[in-house]
């Protein structure tokens, strides 16, 4: 058994679906405004006026049996401690193997340069009163305004063009034995983070005391993000 079993337990009880964690996702790991790392499913089941809407949050299930590792033909796209799930941009030949072969959608290609808005925005929406989005780069001297330089300690701060990205479960914070951001910044404390391996863990006593279920459990994955309760 590995040292550790990085895993995340969502609560969709206490999730109130605000976003708060799709948007901490992008401020903390630098994500590009078209891409989700964390992410959502919108459902609305029946018919008026007997009808039922559920929101689902998302991101890499960082699985077991992960395809995109299986068929990434570089091993860019390989299994790390803890579990995770992570991408070596060094080796990486953008053929969107993993892409393709992931059941979630939750792989992005960087079809073109990443925030190249902010390099090619010379002209201000109004003269005299608003910033160009260089000018913007400029004055906070840093890639783009949101720019969070702690996620290039383990990764690129800014993913280059003909590659892919996805979440990592913050993995340079769990370097530093901080949880992932999404968990910190969920105001209902809907995410549960830990160590399966660790019978009392907070995902463990979750998981007990919970009926849990993951998304896509035919595809044989074995996801390491679960979900317990519903409205």
């Amino acid at each position: 058994m590995a040292e550790k079993q990085y895993a995340m337990v969502i609560d969709l009880h206490r999730c109130v679906g605000c976003a708060a964690c799709d948007i901490a996702c992008k401020s903390e790991n630098n994500v590009p405004v078209e891409f989700s790392w964390s992410n959502h499913i919108l459902e609305t089941t029946g018919r008026f006026p007997d009808t039922r809407f559920r929101y689902i949050p998302t991101l890499c299930n960082h699985c077991s049996d992960a395809p995109c590792v299986a068929n990434c033909p570089t091993t860019a796209m390989y299994k790390a401690e803890g579990g995770l799930t992570l991408h070596d941009p060094r080796i990486c030949i953008g053929c969107r193997a993993c892409q393709v072969s992931c059941p979630y959608g939750v792989i992005y290609f960087n079809r073109h340069r990443p925030f190249a808005v902010y390099h090619k925005d010379v002209v201000p929406a109004i003269a005299g009163g608003t910033s160009t989005g260089q000018e913007i780069v400029a004055k906070t001297k840093t890639p783009i305004p949101y720019y969070n330089p702690a996620r290039a300690e383990t990764y690129e701060g800014v993913r280059s063009k003909g590659i892919v990205e996805k979440c990592t479960f913050c993995d340079h914070r769990l370097a530093k034995g901080e949880l992932p951001w999404c968990v910190e910044a969920c105001p209902a404390g809907a995410r549960i983070f830990g160590d399966m391996n660790d019978r009392e863990s907070p995902p463990r006593r979750a998981l007990a005391k919970h009926a849990p279920r993951v998304l896509q459990h035919e595809k044989g994955t074995k996801p390491n993000v679960y979900y317990i309760r519903d409205f």
